[in-house]
């Protein structure tokens, strides 16, 4: 746990001390975490991991708030059992990294879960929400795969966006003020290319003073001026998928 006087790295951000509610599960060739809402129903989120991968708790944490607000959430290894990312790594080898994590190589593992959602839980409206890498990932799914109903692209690294922006499903970008990874020009540039080629909803939001990872990695109660904003991204994401699911 960093130093709660003062706000994280934003590579690295606070990893919260939390075990999870639910559970793992195998899901075909790929591991998953799978977190039930008490009441049932045919409503489900995929959830697309970061760079730090599928069991990093405060993923977990997001997981399993979507189950307290209705939803089957499942949280997928994307990475099909290579390593994820370690804060320890040398940044100068991420990029020969992510060539071996590609986010826009995901359909196969999607399909398996969609399926699974079904088969196993009766989902019948199934969305997505993605961070950072999964961000991305949301994005290409969006304009992909005609089984989703909705997603919620979380500062999802432009620059490894598929270049495309007739999104097929209604799609909720959220991007921070203060992202060293995402400048507000791309943000920009994004949402002329939306209002030119998309014919679906879409909202695009930046959220003022936060940084990479805000609304899943950083603590609360670390920056209590962070925090209403961290809240409102949680919110906002929340009632996207409420609207669309």
């Amino acid at each position: 746990m960093a130093n709660e006087s003062r706000p994280c790295p934003c590579d690295i951000g606070d990893r919260f001390d939390y075990g999870g509610r639910g559970q793992e599960v195998q899901v075909e060739h790929i591991r998953a975490y799978v977190c039930k809402p008490p009441a049932s129903t045919d409503r489900a989120v995929i959830v697309i991991h970061d760079i730090f991968g599928w069991q990093l708790p405060n993923t977990r944490y997001m997981a399993d708030m979507l189950a307290a607000n209705g939803y089957i959430a499942i949280c997928p290894d994307f990475f099909v059992g290579q390593e994820a990312w370690k804060p320890s790594n040398d940044w100068a080898t991420f990029d020969d990294w992510r060539k071996t994590r590609n986010s826009g190589k995901i359909d196969k593992e999607v399909d398996v879960t969609l399926k699974y959602l079904r088969e196993q839980y009766g989902a019948k409206k199934i969305g997505v929400i993605g961070f950072c890498w999964g961000g991305a990932a949301v994005q290409h799914l969006m304009l992909k795969n005609p089984h989703l109903e909705t997603g919620v692209s979380l500062y999802g690294v432009i620059r490894f966006f598929d270049d495309g922006y007739s999104l097929l499903h209604p799609t909720f970008f959220i991007f921070a003020e203060k992202d060293d990874h995402i400048p507000l020009e791309q943000v920009t540039l994004l949402e002329q290319k939306l209002k030119e080629n998309c014919r679906v909803d879409y909202e695009v939001k930046i959220y003022p003073g936060q940084t990479h990872g805000f609304v899943h990695r950083k603590r609360e109660d670390i920056n209590p001026q962070d925090k209403p904003y961290i809240e409102e991204g949680r919110k906002d994401m929340i009632n996207w998928l409420n609207k669309y699911l």
